[in-house]
């Protein structure tokens, strides 16, 4: 491409950029500068995938900037007249060849809808228009172009008739290139039989709406019926519900940072072990005043590391509950200590019982709540012991090795029988 063609192609893009930025309706919510951009880089890979002349290259992206330029008109009908002539007197400054000219008005009246291309670069950018068709972009740009028409003060259209209408414009549509054909087409067809679905879900819906709207009714009733007293209950109801997730919530959260910190202390610990092994033992024989502060520290890691697992080890109970336990409420069906090893039928009918009883379900979840605080309140209390055994140990060893260096130890001559 020569120097002449890519100036012109620059100035196209500044002068376009600066048209639509400024003078460009607010409502205009699709065909912005934005999409305009998209159209001019779809144009640019479709045309390098053909290979095409740097003639025809050159009118396809001036074009591709100009082609929703008319928008600023205000008007989305027959807006590529006036896109045309912006392009023309654009282009007439800029001392283009009428071959140009040409070039670039055919293929902005190529994108008037049906597009009707007769060559190949108008072909290229009537796929480049609609290029979003075949992407994952399609939803995000059909949302803009319905908020587009509705600003523009035209009858709001429901959701499922703009997806019928969306169906309908997607299977009259077809990529006039084999790049789109290839590419573009098959993800095209994916969006199709999705808007089918949802269509389809939506009208199944709509008649469980009309058969659920009696019931909803009849609710309406019953709750206008109920007495302050009945109000009064289910809004304790529901405070009670709120304080057990909280409770759950909570405890939750301290038993994960009581296993955070059991690990901590475990890799520490176990760094240090390997570390003071590895480097301390071979030196016992010819140090032997460094015995006592190395047994201690290995005493020290190995005593916090034990009790730090202990704080993780998880309990599991025996699995299993009797008809029995059911009937009299005494299984805490909320925990899986108590059911991993029953069936999943005799579980079915377990729950069902519990969620048929509301006493049995509260006491249920208060047993689970007071059980799960034994449990963390154990973990703590193990977790204090390692970081009490790490802390006053560590002083200790240190206290050890210092002695141990300011103390001396002579170490015993060897004298060989006369």
């Amino acid at each position: 491409m020569t120097g002449t063609q890519l100036e012109i192609i620059q100035k196209a893009q500044a002068f376009v950029t600066e048209l639509l930025t400024n003078k460009l309706n607010k409502n205009i919510r699709f065909h912005t500068l934005e999409h305009t951009e998209e159209v001019v880089t779809a144009c640019e890979s479709i045309a390098d995938y053909f290979h095409i002349a740097d003639d025809d290259k050159t009118a396809l992206l001036v074009a591709a900037w100009f082609h929703d330029t008319g928008y600023t008109g205000g008007q989305a009908k027959d807006h590529e007249t006036l896109s045309v002539q912006l392009a023309n007197d654009f282009l007439v400054n800029a001392a283009a060849s009428p071959e140009m000219m040409t070039k670039v008005s055919g293929c902005i009246n190529a994108t008037r809808m049906p597009q009707t291309p007769t060559n190949t670069i108008e072909k290229i950018i009537c796929d480049a228009d609609l290029f979003h068709l075949g992407t994952d972009a399609y939803a995000a740009k059909t949302k803009l172009l319905r908020n587009e028409m509705k600003n523009f003060g035209k009858e709001e259209i429901g959701k499922k008739d703009w997806w019928q209408n969306d169906i309908q414009f997607l299977e009259d549509h077809k990529y006039f290139t084999t790049y789109g054909q290839e590419r573009l087409q098959p993800i095209k067809e994916v969006h199709i039989r999705e808007l089918k679905e949802k269509l389809n879900h939506s009208g199944k819906k709509d008649k469980k709406k009309k058969k659920s709207k009696k019931m909803e009714d009849k609710i309406k009733v019953d709750d206008a019926k109920l007495s302050d007293k009945d109000k009064k209950k289910n809004q304790s109801e529901r405070g009670i519900a709120t304080v057990f997730r909280i409770m759950a919530q909570n405890q939750n959260n301290l038993s994960q940072m009581a296993d955070s910190k059991a690990n901590i202390l475990i890799s520490v610990n176990a760094i240090i072990l390997s570390i003071v092994i590895s480097s301390l033992i071979t030196k016992l024989d010819t140090n032997p005043n460094l015995m006592i502060p190395f047994f201690l520290l290995v005493a020290i890691c190995v005593s916090t590391i034990v009790f730090s697992i202990l704080a993780t080890r998880p309990n599991v109970s025996h699995g299993t509950f009797t008809q029995d336990d059911i009937t009299t409420k005494k299984t805490n069906l909320l925990f899986f200590g108590n059911f991993y090893k029953m069936s999943l039928p005799d579980y079915d009918w377990a729950m069902g019982e519990l969620m048929n009883d509301k006493d049995y379900l509260y006491s249920s979840i208060v047993k689970d709540t007071y059980f799960l605080g034994v449990v963390l309140a154990r973990k703590y209390k193990l977790l204090r012991i390692a970081y009490n055994i790490f802390m006053f140990g560590l002083i200790f060893v240190i206290v050890a090795f210092a002695l141990a260096y300011a103390i001396p130890h002579p170490m015993e001559v060897y004298k060989p029988g006369i």
